[in-house]
């Protein structure tokens, strides 16, 4: 039971109260708190099954209840995430004096394993452009998309949120705005250029925006079949189809292919701090992962690199 309370059920007013928290006093977004009212419903369901509320749930209740996630078929990093929410939960209790102590002060968070990135090979990374291949605006627009995101890495909320304006195709540079609404200036390679410049031929993309009628959006690179801005339901949908047009149907997601651009780069020996810059990411050790490589392929690099490892 728990997680199976259906959505429309009443949240008690202390989340409530919480999640208006989240909101006005530390300006989480409106998918964040989307996270936290999911994690917290089944969070309150678990605690009316077992005859508790958040008032009167112990520490030894809190143990039960991480057990019980872990016992299920959740991944790590949901535990966790939800483990988050549930502590973040009880300090606010806590601080707005709706309880005296915090059951949740000696939880451990469960350690998300820290797996290697998913990343796709180089000749699937060819096999998913050429099933774009044609000259039909949705082929232009699905080959440049790919390519954009692949080529520099770009987040996609960044990819589909580009205006022209953040275009300079003559300079080969990408304006994009990532979390935090921190900007990055993104290099172009010559296949992304070519691509884009392919889609956002006029007779190409306006007819896009033409079917779109007044309420296409002139300013977007990326936009659907009725001209408006693409979504990023819409691009995953993209990638996802075009990958199963290349035979590639397992795991495939816009995130893949920023994660295949990372690795692809490291490999081929990509200084690890231009690679952070080129992913936005605030710390060093998250683009560490990509410099986790495996057994057979660390043991071809030193057989081929070490002056020693072949002789005697």
């Amino acid at each position: 039971m728990g997680d199976d309370q259906p959505e429309t059920a009443l949240l008690p007013l202390e989340v409530e109260d919480f999640l208006t928290w989240l909101v006005t006093e530390r300006g989480r977004a409106a998918n964040t708190v989307e996270a936290y009212r999911r994690d917290l419903r089944g969070y309150c369901a678990w605690l009316t099954d077992e005859g508790l509320t958040p008032q009167s749930a112990a520490p030894e209740d809190l143990d039960r209840w991480v057990t019980a996630q872990a016992g299920g078929e959740l991944s790590a990093a949901t535990v966790a995430r939800r483990t988050v929410a549930v502590r973040t939960f009880h300090r606010f209790l806590v601080a707005e004096g709706l309880r005296a102590d915090d059951p949740t002060v000696d939880l451990g968070a469960r350690r998300v394993p820290a797996g290697l990135p998913k990343a796709l090979t180089e000749p699937q990374i060819l096999a998913l452009l050429e099933a774009t291949e044609g000259d039909d605006p949705l082929s232009r627009r699905d080959r440049a998309l790919i390519e954009l995101l692949y080529g520099t890495g770009a987040r996609i909320s960044e990819a589909v949120a580009l205006s022209l304006a953040d275009l300079d195709l003559e300079a080969a540079t990408v304006r994009v705005t990532g979390k935090g609404s921190k900007e990055r200036v993104l290099p172009l390679g010559r296949m992304v250029r070519v691509a884009l410049r392919e889609w956002l031929d006029p007779d190409v993309r306006g007819a896009m925006l033409v079917a779109g009628g007044a309420r296409h959006d002139a300013t977007a690179v990326f936009v659907n079949r009725r001209g408006r801005r693409l979504t990023r339901q819409g691009a995953w949908d993209i990638v996802v189809r075009r990958g199963r047009a290349a035979g590639i149907v397992d795991g495939l997601s816009p995130h893949v292919l920023r994660h295949s651009c990372a690795t692809h780069m490291i490999d081929h020996g990509a200084d690890i701090r231009a690679v952070q810059e080129l992913l936005g990411h605030v710390s060093i050790s998250t683009t560490q992962v990509y410099t986790k490589v495996a057994p057979e392929r660390l043991r071809r690099v030193f057989d081929a690199a070490h002056p020693r490892a072949r002789q005697g």
